[in-house]
């Protein structure tokens, strides 16, 4: 039983896969976050643009 379970330990500690996977999610959700703050902040200066030609009009 523990021999097992120490070879089955040690196939787990040889796998990357699960950790490569999960640095490339973890690369993925940062990307995300900043094309969501730039969308957010680029709305914001749009909207203040419009509203003011809009007063100028």
């Amino acid at each position: 039983m523990m021999i097992e379970y120490v070879k089955a330990w040690l196939e787990l500690k040889t796998d990357t896969r699960a950790v490569t996977a999960l640095e490339y999610g973890l690369i993925a959700a940062l990307i995300a976050a900043v094309i969501v703050t730039a969308v957010s902040q680029l709305g914001t200066s749009l909207s203040s643009k419009f509203t003011t030609i809009g007063g100028q009009i």
